[in-house]
């Protein structure tokens, strides 16, 4: 942290036990892991290391979840749950390989919640499946989540975000099985860029994308870069943290005043995460809830000299 005020708070777990040890979309190739698995670990902490020392030198403040042995994806702290305003909507798994995550994930939000940094832990109706941050992107340009089902989260879980958060979503069904996740496939940037890759998406999810967002605001992401997970990145005010990228989109991000900072993780995509992934954003806030927190500050000097 470079100050007592971090730019931003994140999420992460250490990977201590991360590994390829299941299929459970096409990235993952648990006999091709085992084959490489030392090199492949090692790699995994060098390059986890690497995001968590970028992260801090650019302001953020990084809370942890333990890693647990046997449960080697709990290192994607962005399917831990949907948060904005202090608020953590917990994610229920689809596949029963990541389910065991749940309790922990649980317990993690809980002792966030008892020290300060969230006010409100709240879980799912019964029988709905909604995979965190991975399927909830939040757009701060437009005060609203893009939510991704079709793979891996119910298209019905729209109606529990936008009762627990009060703002719209908008919900994009995936069809590509590569993009799994909505973060694989999307990202919003603070200045109201959508960059995406259209191939991951139906024509209704195209159109609702086209709908919402002006031409001179998309970026599309060419298959190539889409397979490198660019999309897949940590946004900090001008900042891109990405795994990596070609040429051209780094050129038209920073033609737009955008700095790209490539960090390999090379070890994470053989599962089919990125930055994004290893990280879930615990102090996102909606435009009310901004205006709230603005102003409860201007008034806080006269309520100090009335106390």
């Amino acid at each position: 942290m470079t100050s007592s005020q971090p730019q931003a708070r994140f999420l992460m777990c250490r990977p201590a036990h991360f590994a390829v040890t299941y299929a459970i979309n096409p990235w993952m190739d648990p006999e091709n892991w085992a084959r490489n698995d030392h090199a492949l670990g090692a790699a995994a902490w060098q390059e986890w290391a690497a995001l968590h020392q970028t992260l801090c030198e650019l302001g953020a403040a990084i809370e942890l979840v333990p890693p647990v042995q046997g449960l080697p994806d709990l290192v994607f702290t962005a399917n831990a749950a949907v948060v904005l305003d202090r608020t953590a909507l917990l994610a229920r798994f689809r596949h029963p390989e990541r389910q065991p995550e749940e309790p922990h994930f649980d317990a993690a939000f809980r002792a966030l919640q008892a020290h300060g940094i969230l006010d409100a832990v709240r879980t799912l109706p019964d029988g709905l499946v909604l995979e965190g941050a991975g399927d909830c992107v939040w757009d701060d340009a437009r005060n609203l989540f893009w939510m991704g089902y079709g793979r891996r989260s119910d298209v019905h879980a729209r109606d529990a975000v936008e009762a627990t958060f009060g703002v719209e979503v908008i919900p994009l069904e995936l069809v590509d099985p590569r993009f799994y996740h909505l973060d694989t496939a999307l990202s919003a940037m603070p200045r109201g860029e959508l960059v995406y890759f259209p191939g991951a998406f139906t024509a209704a999810a195209r159109a609702a994308i086209l709908k919402r967002v002006d031409p001179a605001d998309r970026i599309e992401l060419t298959a190539e870069d889409a397979c490198r997970l660019s999309a897949n990145a940590v946004v900090l005010d001008d900042t891109i943290v990405l795994p990596g990228c070609g040429r051209r989109l780094r050129a038209e991000l920073e033609q737009r005043g955008y700095c790209v900072r490539e960090t390999p993780l090379g070890a994470f995509l053989h599962s089919g995460g990125a930055a994004f992934c290893l990280t879930l954003r615990l102090d996102a806030r909606s435009h009310v809830e901004s205006r709230l927190v603005r102003s409860s500050h201007r008034r806080l000097p006269q309520a100090q000299a009335r106390s």
